[in-house]
């Protein structure tokens, strides 16, 4: 009977033990930089005070720090320095975009969520620059929703922001609009020059900063009517529940997507495409994208079914390294969509510098097609009716190509020349008409594969080369064979592809330095369904 007491002691020690080691690990996984991997959406609070036409919209949830600790986190040891110095660099060139120093005046207290929106200016009624329409406050430009860990941090950061501005010489203006304190006037970092500003201070624990008063009041203005702000839209909250997590949001209409995405987007406005919402989020060394985009209603998606197995197959059935690799499951019905015309053409030989071969095959495969290259030279894989063979030869004979059998090392071929004279000889005989390749078809089983050079045979024989299947496993984990489209690059033509995107020279302006050293390999995976695009992509850095 004695020792009921004791175990009784005992287990009691046993579970506050247990409580206070749990309480810890929940305390520190909170606190934990990781945790950016598994940050579930919800309605960013700065969303209220978005406009639904807003163009372009941007939610952080983090503080300015936690990016910083997990690039420094999950780098490998000899490049933390660097990973967290390039990270740090693009979050204060941001800040100083805004006229904001994230460590003189954020890092104490700034905590999530960060929004940014982008607004554009009404257009001007046609009348000249000095007109009294062109004169008219604009409700075009930016604003900024910052939270505060505390109310005292917030308070004290709008008090500190405008002394500082005032004792350089800013002539401040303070108002109220529905019941808000408002300041305004011009305001930058030292060395820049002034930009309108004006802030407001929600619930003592959001700070509102804005290009402007006008910006300021439109955003109080829609804050109280759920039917005018971003929060209060069907679709965006739709959408938020479809993505799940992330560790940032942003949302883009169509003068976005071409604008300051740099997307080419179709002429006609029945085939514009509708909003974009992606979320990102962290995953190991990589960036995890998932994003939404919604299509004109008459667009049709050509539907994966049985050919995911051929696509499966062809992605197995390549057995060397390949630098860019992209398999699409009807390119045919894909070419039809103007929106992905251009995707479609830079990846299956869209420059026409690879002959005509690579654009006839893209044009009529009805089935899978996957492409491949390695330097400069083209591979492609289909269905062996797919497009079909005479078809192909028809088209190339009208371009002067000429078809010919040949077998290399047991692979019986189809092969293309063309006839041409060769250079000119200085010993006066004839010149000799040359016969360069232009291509030629292998049918291996219900497969048919198309290349430039005779040498890429050895491609298909022999067991499978050291780090060869990159890009195929970028795909498989990405998206799996049953896409509609997928791409993947590995570095340097990941790097090359990004260095002429206008978001990533954006960003690396922000930093002020190069951002795709570290820029492993990229991946791109887009899935129709009925309402619209499914996107999804990876961007790898460092080794794997």
């Amino acid at each position: 009977m004695k020792a009921r007491p004791f175990l009784a002691v005992l287990l009691a020690l046993v579970l506050v033990v247990f409580g206070l080691g749990l309480g810890g690990w929940w305390l520190v996984w909170q606190r934990s930089a990781l945790r950016l991997q598994r940050l579930p959406l919800g309605i960013p609070r700065a969303a209220r005070f978005v406009p639904r036409e807003a163009p372009l919209s941007l939610y952080l949830f983090s503080d300015g720090d936690q990016p910083v600790d997990y690039a420094r986190a999950v780098a490998p040891p000899r490049q933390r320095r660097q990973a967290a110095e390039a990270v740090a660099r693009l979050r204060d060139g941001a800040f100083a975009a805004a006229g904001l120093d994230y460590d003189g005046e954020l890092r104490s207290w700034l905590a999530a969520p960060v929004g940014l929106a982008l607004f554009e200016p009404p257009p001007s009624p046609g009348g000249p620059a000095g007109s009294a329409a062109a004169a008219a406050p604009s409700r075009g430009g930016w604003l900024l929703a910052l939270g505060s860990r505390d109310d005292d941090g917030a308070r004290r950061f709008l008090q500190r922001f405008w002394q500082t501005r005032s004792l350089a010489g800013t002539d401040l203006q303070i108002s109220t609009y529905r019941g808000m304190g408002l300041i305004s006037g011009q305001g930058a970092l030292l060395g820049r020059s002034p930009m309108p500003l004006a802030t407001a201070l929600v619930d003592d624990d959001l700070v509102l900063i804005a290009s402007g008063r006008g910006v300021l009041e439109q955003a109080l203005d829609v804050s109280q009517i759920a039917e005018l702000n971003q929060a209060g839209q069907p679709s965006f909250q739709d959408g938020l529940r479809r993505l799940g997590s992330g560790a940032a949001l942003l949302q883009a209409g169509p003068a976005a997507l071409e604008r300051w995405l740099g997307l080419p987007l179709p002429v006609g406005a029945d085939q514009r495409p509708g909003d974009l919402l992606v979320a990102l989020r962290p995953e190991g060394r990589g960036l995890r994208l998932n994003g939404l985009l919604g299509l004109p209603p008459e667009t049709v998606l050509p539907v994966v079914g049985a050919d995911a197995g051929l696509g499966r197959e062809l992605l197995e059935g390549l057995r060397g390294p390949a630098a860019s690799l992209a398999l699409v499951q009807d390119p045919a019905a894909v070419a039809t969509i103007p929106l992905l015309q251009p995707l479609l053409s830079r990846m299956v030989g869209g420059d026409g510098s690879a002959g005509p071969l690579p654009a006839l095959v893209r044009a009529s495969a009805a089935g899978p097609l996957l492409a491949a290259s390695t330097g400069e030279q083209w591979l492609l894989g289909t269905a062996a009716d797919r497009p079909d063979a005479a078809v192909v030869e028809a088209a190339l004979a009208d371009q002067g190509l000429i078809a010919a059998p040949l077998e290399v090392d047991g692979h019986p071929l189809r092969v293309w020349t063309r006839l041409q004279a060769g250079s000119g000889r200085r010993d006066g005989k004839p010149e000799q008409l040359q016969a360069p390749l232009a291509g030629w078809r292998w049918q291996r089983d219900d497969q048919a594969w198309w290349g430039e050079s005779l040498g890429q045979l050895e491609r298909f024989d022999g067991p499978l080369r050291k780090g060869g299947r990159r890009p195929q496993e970028q795909l498989e984990a990405l998206a799996g064979p049953d896409a509609t489209l997928q791409w993947a690059l590995e570095g340097p033509r990941a790097r090359s592809l990004l260095a002429a995107w206008q978001p990533w020279q954006r960003l690396t302006a922000l930093a002020g330095g190069s951002l795709s050293d570290p820029v492993e390999g990229l991946a791109l995976a887009l899935k129709g369904e009925p309402d619209g695009l499914v996107v999804q992509g990876r961007l790898d850095f460092g080794a794997p």
